[in-house]
């Protein structure tokens, strides 16, 4: 295990040249539920990952990373939703060749992501990336450009992610472990550890990733217990946007609430900035990250007498854009609407035909049914407006995570 690294010890981070967001307002970011694994801290840029800072969120761009527009269009709307951090696809030369000019226009990190081919990591480095992606197991040769690929990167300042996917596992521990077991993942990510850590290099992150659940978290916990390397948090291919949003959140919540992970991405077969939204909401609602703007609405039952989940729905993609760290409450009976609209900054409390509206815990009006999504809107819009013009909107703030709802017919 490599020495733990406070923030006394870290080398100073490079001036930029241009602003980048950073993730969180301090410098040190501790759990409601359980202390932080202790981890040495490296840097993506300018944003920390490890050492008790901010858990950063990542995603990864889907586009022709050699189409420049395109990706970085796709990285301002990542961006935009609260991403921290951006990996871009460097299968070819044509994509090595566009990382300058991505690198220089992206508002964020840029990370590269690299097989097979060792050419491209020194062209990523040279392209002034924020890191790169490497995995030891595929590169052609690696004991032989693995040094100069960590003296590069020293040289330049920049970290590393290694690690394994449970499809990519080496073919010797595959056959020695009986497949991708938390031991066989760990052992290899282990192994490649060490080949960095034997020529001098430390600043780098490690990821274990699986598709199951329950595989992945004892993965985590067990690779967690055996060194300080910071973590990158994730679960492979999770499969569609709702499958796989229950099982990353279930697998992030059970090792966030141990303290264990630096850094997290969300893989979703969707649009990255879904990928984004899902991961800051997680960690807004494992009290990682300031709370900003929320909606909360009852189930239905037999006690409402309104349509909750049309109501909850209509209002949710009407405040789609909006980012102001506001708690709407959209309740639909007596019983523990009121409470609940009371508590929110803006509520409504439905039933008999009408609601009533609650902005922070007083009623100041009471509109027919049909009223109450457009008042809704018009509250909230205004309520944003103001904190806008006030300058209470944080960075980073992201709108609600709606899931489209197929309707009957459509």
């Amino acid at each position: 295990m490599s020495p733990l690294h406070d923030d006394t010890t870290q080398p100073a981070t490079p001036a930029a040249d241009k602003p980048f967001r950073k993730t969180g307002a301090a410098a040190i970011s501790e759990s409601p539920l359980h202390p932080r694994r202790k981890s040495r801290r490296i840097m993506v840029g300018p944003v920390p990952v490890g050492g008790g800072a901010p858990i950063s969120v990542q995603s990864m761009t889907n586009t022709l990373t050699a189409n420049v527009p395109a990706t970085l269009q796709q990285i301002a709307e990542l961006t935009a939703a609260g991403c921290d951090i951006v990996r871009v696809a460097v299968p070819s030369q044509d994509d090595a060749d566009a990382l300058p000019e991505i690198v220089a226009k992206s508002p964020i990190p840029i990370i590269a992501d690299i097989h097979f081919q060792s050419k491209y990591v020194f062209q990523a480095i040279d392209a002034g990336c924020a890191a790169v992606r490497v995995n030891p197991g595929n590169i052609r040769k690696f004991d032989e450009v693995g040094p100069s690929i960590c003296k590069a990167a020293t040289d330049a300042g920049i970290s590393l992610r290694i690690g394994v996917n449970a499809g990519s596992l080496d073919k010797e521990l595959y056959a020695k472990y009986g497949g991708p077991t938390p031991e066989a993942l760990v052992a290899s990510a282990m192994k490649e550890a060490h080949m960095f850590e034997d020529v001098g290099f430390h600043d780098f992150k490690i990821s274990v990733k699986h598709h199951d659940v329950i595989t992945m978290v004892e993965t985590y916990r067990l690779l967690a217990s055996k060194g300080d390397w910071p973590l990158h948090l994730g679960v492979t291919e999770a499969g569609p946007a709702w499958q796989g949003t229950i099982k990353s959140c279930l697998a992030f919540g059970a090792l966030l609430a141990e303290g264990i992970g630096d850094t997290i991405r969300v893989s979703l077969s969707a649009p990255p900035v879904e990928e984004v939204k899902v991961g800051c909401k997680l960690l807004e609602y494992m009290g990682l990250r300031q709370r900003k703007f929320d909606i909360i609405s009852c189930p239905s039952c037999g006690r409402a007498q309104v349509d909750v989940i049309q109501l909850a729905t209509a209002v949710t993609e009407g405040l789609k854009n909006v980012i102001a760290p506001i708690r709407v409450a959209v309740m639909g009976c007596i019983v523990n609407g009121p409470g609940e609209a009371r508590e929110a900054d803006l509520g409504v409390a439905s039933g008999n035909g009408k609601g009533q509206i609650f902005i922070k815990g007083k009623v100041v009006e009471t509109v027919p049914e049909d009223r109450i999504v457009e008042t809704l809107l018009t509250r909230a819009n205004d309520m944003a407006a103001q904190m806008e013009a006030n300058g209470e909107i944080p960075v980073n703030a992201t709108g609600p995570v709606v899931i489209p709802v197929q309707h009957p017919g459509r």
